[in-house]
């Protein structure tokens, strides 16, 4: 372990114990250092990684504070994260959605209220109405995902499963330009899943999002072997990448903001 990581531990075990609670105001950084046998170079760098960390925040002019530690605000950097990934890696995110998104729809359904499935209700109206334009499609597809997730409740629940599916875009919008009917089956899946919540039906909420999920990952799963053989034709080799959507740093995603 570093002399910085070890700072950063120090600092994070004072956060654990309650000697500085969320909200809490670090005492002044020459006397934190002393207090836990730190230089301040070193004060300075681990403060500086937990501010990144979304831990601390650095109030100009007032003092350095620790933040709320609210799930949607520490778990913040799992999208970033999620947005580097392509490739069997993205593949592996898929799969991970695949075991927690059904589930956290089977405890909406349970917990669904008349007020939050109006929300996905609307937002199902939304993608019917832009089923020709892909990026509102997928904007709204997400949007629907969130209502769901939203009337969970479960604030750590929603921002994990927002982190791994919020971003994951380029899959998602290319599998609708290049498949003249994903878009239908998009509808076809989602209607089912708002119905079985409509009706409360936890066990059958469940289900309709693994077939949704699952979905996505067949896809996915297809198209990774078909770029590999692509990736292994000499003669294909120029073109491969230019054909491969996964791999494209700029896509669609910040544009519209959400995923399928």
């Amino acid at each position: 372990m570093s002399l910085t990581d070890n700072a950063i531990v120090r600092i994070r075990e004072l956060i654990q114990t309650g000697a500085l609670p969320p909200g809490a105001k670090l005492p002044p950084e020459q006397q934190l250092a002393a207090e836990l046998g730190l230089s301040r170079n070193l004060m300075r760098e681990a403060v500086k990684a937990l501010v990144v960390a979304r831990v601390l925040e650095i109030r100009r002019g007032d003092g350095t504070y620790v933040t709320s530690l609210q799930p949607s605000l520490l778990l913040e950097g799992l999208a970033v994260a999620v947005e580097l990934l392509h490739g069997e890696t993205l593949l592996e995110l898929t799969e991970t959605r695949r075991l927690f998104e059904p589930v956290a729809t089977g405890l909406a359904a349970r917990r669904m209220t008349p007020e939050a499935l109006a929300v996905v209700a609307d937002e199902l109206d939304a993608m019917r109405a832009a089923r020709d334009d892909v990026e509102l499609l997928v904007h709204h597809d997400a949007a629907f995902h969130r209502a769901v997730l939203a009337a969970t409740g479960n604030e750590t629940l929603i921002s994990l499963l927002d982190g791994i599916s919020g971003r994951t875009l380029r899959g998602r919008i290319w599998r609708a330009l290049v498949d003249e009917h994903a878009s239908e089956r998009t509808l076809a899946e989602h209607e089912a899943i708002y119905h079985a919540l409509a009706d409360g039906d936890a066990s059958l909420a469940q289900a309709t999002a693994l077939v949704h999920v699952s979905s996505t990952e067949h896809w996915l799963r297809r198209h990774l072997e078909i770029q590999r053989d692509l990736d292994a034709a000499p003669s294909e080799e120029s073109h491969a990448d230019e054909a491969d959507p996964l791999s494209d740093p700029t896509p669609a995603d910040d544009r519209a903001g959400g995923t399928r």
